[in-house]
């Protein structure tokens, strides 16, 4: 299994509308083959001090394998969401894992 963490940060202000755009992505992505979770996640607390800031969201991502995730990125609907999002989003992180 590929376990997908992405780490968005958005402009100040803007996590909102790049959460609104994931919401909107989610039936296609799940309907991906191979696709076993992909949630998005914000901090439980804006005062965490060890969370990511009011600004960021988090992807966590399950995947069956890695052609699975190939596929899931070179996906029209993942080239849709990347431009519609691309002007609200000031960093991003993606940290791709596998299990041992």
């Amino acid at each position: 299994m590929i376990h997908v963490i992405a780490i968005i940060t958005a402009r100040p202000g803007m996590r909102d509308k790049i959460i609104a755009r994931v919401q909107e992505n989610i039936p296609a992505v799940v309907a991906e083959e191979g696709c076993i979770e992909y949630r998005p996640v914000v901090d439980l607390s804006a005062e965490a001090a060890t969370g990511f800031g009011c600004d960021t969201l988090v992807i966590i991502e399950k995947w069956r394998d890695e052609t699975c995730l190939k596929e899931h990125a070179a996906a029209a609907h993942m080239k849709n969401y990347a431009e519609k999002v691309k002007d609200f989003i000031q960093e991003r992180t993606i940290r791709i894992l596998k299990d041992i």
